[in-house]
This record gives C-alpha cells, structure tokens and sequence, in this order.
C-alpha cells in the first residue's frame, strides 16, 4: 500500500530530531534565551490585549463596534503578510530546495509530492502569524468570558485563513516563475517586500498617529474610525474570519462565514493543485539557470579600490568582500530598511515636543542625549552581529582558498574588521550628531556622545570581529544563522553588558560638570580630576575590549591554519 504524502515530511522531521539529539554548544542557551523572549513577548501580547478588551466592556455597544472592526483589521494585516511570506517560502519549497532533484526523479505520484510540499509551505510561511494571533485571541475570549465554543471556532476559523494567502501565493509563484528564473523571482519579490515594508513603516510614522492622543483632536477622532472601516469589505477573508471569531465570542455561529472561509481554501487548494500539475516542471527547469553577476563584474569596483592607501592584499580582500556582499541579496537589501528604521528615530527625536515641560526641558534634553547614546550603541551592535560578526563564516567552503594563499591570517582578520568599522562608524555618528542637534542638548554632552562613538565602534566592531573568528560557522546555509549562532548570543550578551559599562563611564563625569554648570559654581581641581579619570577609564575599556577582542580572533585563526584539513 503507497503511504500517504506526510511520509514525505519524515525527513524533515527525523532532521530536525537528530539535530536536537546532538546538541551542539550553545543549543541549550540559544534555546533558553530565544524561547525566553519568544514567552515574555507571547505574555505581553496577551496581557496587553487581556488589558484593551478589559477596558472596552465598560462602552457596551461601542465596545462590539471596536471588537468587531479590530479582528478584521487584524486579520486584514496578518492576510497580506501572509501572502507575501507564502509568495517567498514557496519559492524555496516548490523550485529551490536542495531535496527537489531526488524527489522528482523518484517514483512519486505528483499529487502527492504537491500535497508535501503545499503542507510544508503552509507551515514555513504561517507558524509566526499563528503565534501572534494564539495569545491576541486568548485575551480577547478570557477578558469577554467567551465560551469553550469559541476558542473551538478560533481554531476552525484560523486554519483556512491561513490557506487562502498560502494558496494564492503559490500560484502567483507557479506563473512569476514560468515568466522568471526562479533565483531572479526571489531577488524581485524580496526587494519589492522589502520597499513595501520601508514604505509603510515611513508612512506609519509621518502620520504621527500620537497626535489622537491630545485633547485638540477628539473632534476628529469619528473622521479617524471612519478612514478605518474603508478598507474593510466583505469580499476579504480577513472579513470573513473577523465575522466568524465576533460571532463565536457572543456564543453564536457565523456558518455563512465560515462556510465562504472552508469553501474557498479548499477550492483554492484543487486550483494550485491543477497550476502545480501544468507548469510546475517547466518552472522548475527554468530555475536551474545559474546566477548572473553582472553589477559585480564592474571594472569601477576595481579602479575605485587602487586609490586607496592599501596594501595589494588588504586591497584585493576589501574588492572580494564587497563583492560577495553585493551578490548576496538577502544581505544589501537589509540595509533599506536600516535605512528606513535610521530614519524614523531621527523623526522621533525631530517631533519630540519637550516645550510642554518649559522649567525642566534642558534637564530633559540631557538625560534624552544619554538615552540616543546609549540607543546608538544597541544599534550598533545589533548591525554589528548581523553584519561583522559573520564576516569570517561568510567565506564558507571555500576557506581553505585564504589557508592556501600566500595570506596571513592577521591581514585577513583586519581585513574584515576595516570593512565592517566604517559603515558602521559613519551611521552610529550620524545618529548620535542629527539627534543631538534636534534636542538641543548641551555642547559637552554633544562632544561627550560623539568621541564616545568613536571608541564605541572601535570596540564592538572588534569584539563582533574577534568573537567571529572564534566561533566561525562555515558549513551555515545563511548569514542569518551564524548570527542567531552560540558565538552570536555571547556576543549580543557582552555587547550589552559593554553599551551599560560605557553609557555610566560616561555618564558620571558628565552628570558632575552639568551639576557644578547648572547652579553656575566654577569646577574645583579635584572635580575635573574626577572628570578626567572617568574619561581616560572609557577610553581604556573600549581599548582593552578592542585589543583582547581581535587578539582573540586572531589566535584562534592562526591555530585553525595550523590544523590539517
């Protein structure tokens, strides 16, 4: 008798299993740690929708009204997410997994290998949206005491939602595919993700929707629910389920709605089943095209990096790593939305209105000036680890060609620290100066936060530098993996602890000389001694973290080169 088609995820599964099994150094912390924040962050969602549900019993028919128009919105925002999410992850299930080639070439039913890989697709793209509406829902049913019947039509309800973007994102990608080349499809759909994403994270943020908490605009509050309903229609599943869960919280049946939610997953799934059986071998021929690099072929790369005062191998490493970041799409394309999320803390600290407070604003501004210190410094951390940190893992398989090549291991390490400390340098500084300048904040607390940056990136870039080095990971699929790696959370956890030890060095010679200058009283010599020492103790500690940092990198590759194989 032929199994049916989820024996095609066991190896999946057995993968993963064994992967627990082993238990290599730093499962047990990362797990610790991103299962730590995966339940607070899961706690908070639900108090804070527990709290908001709470609150609107007390407006009984507006209280249904509010409900009722933020499920839809809900599932209105999770619906396009998800589209998008299936649109990407079908493009690696169903062209570009590793496994494809056997499976194809195997004696499978298509249906079969279809109904696999549709089940995997559905999994991949839908677990984080699942997770989030878990504990929303949770607070919305125990904050209106709905019946066990609800949580039982949660389930029904959620289930088909989620098919239906999966379903239309699939075969959206079995005809992008058949018109692109799969690889060039995936770079088009993440760019295009990724600028909707700064878009309407700009857009979000221009509107200043803080503004609906001040008395002056309560006038406009009934125009601001009325630009809220105009999205949803009734022809949206995000409707359909928002109908079905308001229904089940009143201990009712929605069956119309939940009937269009059944009918048109299902119908959805026999319509990709079908685009699957017609086009899907085409698509995949189509995807095993190899990539183009035309942009990094450029010869201006080249002559660009002869007018720098380098060194012939610290030259041609500096063009190699460009290089390989440039081809990498997963890699540039993040930096939009640094870019975009850069640009927003600017414009919080441009809309700060601080003259509210007129007795205690400059007193304020400076503690303010700290806080963009230290908001800086995690910034740069976090770009760091996604960015420095895996500078070493990022040569892969082909580490032997550097062990081979008349290199040494200090020029490569530097190598990567060079590349990593100016871009990183350029916009900590910049964020540090533009949101100073917008607070107005003292001129010493200006030049404090500037050359504190300046020891700040020396330091945590040779830290994310040297630990990299220590904990390389050659044989990960992505970037993104070496740094949610044992070596990336140690790091993450020092640079922390770093950023805290810096911002009160700092913040203690500062808070004396602001103290003696606000009740203007001149600074006694033993005062500016104690300024100095705070100073100079910084500086040493970013140095000393700098140095042990790449020393340690630095050791560990030399004694790696020194290893056979």
């Amino acid at each position: 008798m032929t199994p049916p088609f989820p024996y095609l995820l066991l190896p999946a599964w057995w993968s993963t299993r064994n992967r627990a099994r082993r238990r290599e150094r730093g499962d047990l912390l990362r797990a610790a740690l991103f299962g730590g924040i995966g339940l607070v962050v899961g706690t908070m969602i639900f108090a804070l929708f527990f709290w908001l549900t709470w609150q609107l019993l007390d407006y009984a028919e507006l209280a249904d009204y509010l409900i009722r128009l933020g499920l839809s919105w809900l599932f209105l925002t999770f619906l396009s997410f998800l589209a998008f999410s299936a649109l990407v992850t079908a493009l690696s299930t169903f062209f570009l997994s590793e496994d494809l080639r056997l499976l194809l070439a195997a004696p499978l039913a298509v249906r079969r290998l279809f109904h696999a890989r549709f089940l995997r697709t559905l999994g991949q793209s839908s677990w984080m949206v699942v997770a989030f509406v878990a504990p929303i829902l949770l607070g919305v049913g125990l904050a209106r005491c709905a019946p066990a019947s609800f949580y039982v039509t949660a389930l029904l309800t959620v289930v088909p939602f989620v098919m239906i973007p999966v379903a239309a994102g699939t075969l959206t990608t079995l005809f992008i595919v058949n018109v692109f080349p799969a690889r060039r499809a995936r770079d088009v759909l993440m760019l295009t993700g990724l600028l909707f994403a700064v878009v309407l994270m700009l857009l979000l943020r221009f509107l200043r929707p803080e503004q609906l908490l001040r008395v002056e605009a309560l006038p406009d509050i009934a125009g601001f629910f009325a630009a809220l309903q105009s999205p949803i229609t009734p022809l949206l599943p995000s409707f359909w389920a928002g109908e079905s869960l308001f229904a089940g919280l009143r201990g009712e049946v929605d069956w119309l709605h939940a009937g269009a939610l059944w009918t048109t997953a299902l119908g959805g799934l026999v319509l990709v089943r079908a685009a699957y059986e017609r086009w899907h071998f085409v698509g995949f021929s189509k995807a095993q095209e190899a990539r183009k690099a035309r942009f990094t072929r450029l010869l201006m790369l080249d002559r660009w990096a002869r007018v720098l005062p380098l060194s012939p191998v610290r030259r041609h490493l500096l063009v190699k790593d460009i290089k390989v970041f440039l081809r990498d799409t997963t890699q540039w394309s993040q930096l939009l939305v640094l870019l975009a999320l850069a640009l927003v803390y600017l414009y919080n600290f441009r809309a700060l209105d601080l003259t509210r407070i007129p007795y205690m604003s400059q007193f304020v501004k400076n503690i303010y000036a700290f806080l963009n210190l230290g908001l800086a410094s995690f910034v740069m951390a976090a770009v760091a680890v996604r960015f420095v940190f895996p500078a070493v893992s990022a040569e892969g398989a082909a580490f032997w060609i550097i062990r081979a090549a008349p290199i040494s291991m200090r020029h490569f390490l530097w190598s990567k620290f060079w590349t990593g400390l100016l871009p990183i340098f350029i916009l900590s500084e910049g964020l540090t100066i533009v949101a100073n300048e917008f607070l107005g904040s003292e001129t010493f607390l200006k030049v404090v936060a500037a050359c504190g940056v300046v020891f700040m990136s020396f330091a945590l870039v040779g830290l994310a530098t040297g630990m990299g080095a220590r904990y390389p990971r050659f044989s990960a699929e992505s970037m993104t993996q070496v740094a949610a790696s044992y070596g990336g959370v140690v790091f993450m956890i020092l640079a922390v602890l770093f950023v805290l030890v810096m911002v009160l060095l700092l913040a203690w010679p500062s808070s004396i000389y602001l103290w003696y200058r606000f009740r203007e009283v001149p600074l006694p010599p033993s005062q500016w001694v104690l300024i100095v020492v705070g100073f100079l103790a910084a500086g040493a500690f970013s140095f000393v973290t700098f140095w042990l940092s790449m020393r340690s990198g630095l050791r560990a590759l030399e004694e790696m080169d020194r290893t056979p194989g």
